[in-house]
């Protein structure tokens, strides 16, 4: 179950619990639901209850435990408890067939994968000084609002700088049009697009402007051409291109990815757990993908996020926990045979979940505006 099924399954049980009688209250349009914080209790948690009790006049305890025995029966949901004044906190039922929906919607939906309409009824204006910084972050936080739905249109105080066009930036007008609009002012970056342009080229100028949080001052040193893996932009890009060149060394050996054995017991498909080694191997490999399947379960929220709160940054940092996971499972858990190895239905699996981070590396790239190559 991904964040956005969560979210759909809690405001399906407000809609029950309302067409039951249970609980007098409008049903809100969505139902908001976020990581639980460090300290906290489940996977995820919601103030939902909060956000009814004053219309459903009953305690918010109380709404929560009428939500709570509605969620708690739905597939993909493993445990509900309530904490603090009302907060629901879920724990996800890691099963495969969890898992194999999220490889699914990843296969499915490619780089659209956590693209959606959770903001489709909002519009923004956005207006920017005449400095690269601004103009790149607010092209980006463009890109992540439109993913989600929004319209958006963006204006510059001047004339823009004929170099933005090479980082990707254009705007809808400048000067100051007569509507309301909101800012967008990071620290300056100090330097123009052509300087940035001439010493880092697009790409590492892009993610230098966009890595860091909108207050905190950019870095946009040489070390960000360093081809090495103390590089996070290396790192990233260089898990996407591992990730598809698996790809390609799969179809080489004669076999294609396939989201079946994990979680599963290892008497599935031929060529899964066929020796006691790989019998024991199972719990290793479910251990090795799950923080990664987490990740990758979690990139429609991050994006929405990152969208809501226009930071873009929230989203570069994310992708360079994706390469880290990516890179812990791939060591761990090879995707490919090695030597005299026949390709097994465990490694058709391991394939499948390499592939996946592969594809939510180059969406969250293609967000910020950075290419992911293929080869690199």
């Amino acid at each position: 179950m991904t964040p956005a099924d969560l979210s759909r399954t809690v405001l399906h049980a407000v809609r029950r619990a309302v067409d039951e009688d249970a609980l007098r209250a409008p049903v809100p349009a969505r139902v908001r639901v976020e990581r639980t914080r460090p300290g906290g209790s489940g996977d995820y948690a919601c103030a939902v209850a909060l956000q009814l009790a004053g219309p459903a006049a009953l305690p918010a305890l109380e709404v929560a435990r009428i939500l709570r025995e509605r969620v708690a029966a739905e597939p993909g949901v493993g445990r509900v408890e309530i904490t603090g004044p009302g907060f629901l906190s879920f724990t996800l039922d890691a099963s495969a067939e969890s898992d194999r929906a999220v490889l699914a919607a990843v296969r499915e939906q490619g780089l659209a994968y956590g693209h959606g309409d959770a903001l489709r009824d909002e519009i923004h204006q956005f207006h920017h000084a005449r400095e690269v910084r601004a103009a790149v972050t607010a092209q980006a936080v463009r890109r992540l609002l439109v993913a989600q739905g929004a319209r958006v249109r963006t204006t510059c105080e001047q004339a823009p700088d004929p170099d933005w066009v090479r980082l990707g930036v254009t705007v809808d007008a400048y000067g100051t049009p007569p509507t309301p609009l909101t800012g967008i002012r990071p620290v300056p970056a100090g330097a123009t697009a052509g300087e940035l342009l001439e010493r880092l080229g697009p790409d590492a100028a892009r993610w230098g402007l966009l890595r860091a949080a909108g207050h905190d001052r950019a870095a946009l040193g040489p070390e960000l051409l360093v081809q090495g893996e103390a590089n996070p932009l290396f790192r990233v890009r260089y898990a996407h291109a591992r990730a598809r060149a698996l790809t390609r060394g799969a179809a080489a050996l004669g076999f294609t990815a396939e989201a079946a054995p994990y979680g599963e017991s290892p008497t599935g498909p031929a060529g899964y757990g066929e020796s006691p080694a790989a019998n024991a191997a199972t719990t290793a490999h479910d251990a090795a993908a799950r923080p990664l399947l987490d990740l990758i379960a979690d990139h429609p929220a991050v994006l929405l996020a990152g969208a809501r709160h226009r930071a873009p940054d929230r989203v570069a940092r994310q992708l360079e926990v994706v390469a880290h996971a990516f890179f812990d499972f791939h060591d761990s858990c090879p995707p490919l045979p090695a030597g005299d190895e026949k390709p097994s239905a465990a490694h058709r699996a391991r394939l499948a979940i390499a592939e996946a981070a592969g594809t939510v590396l180059a969406g969250g790239l293609s967000l910020l505006g950075i290419t992911a190559p293929e080869h690199l």
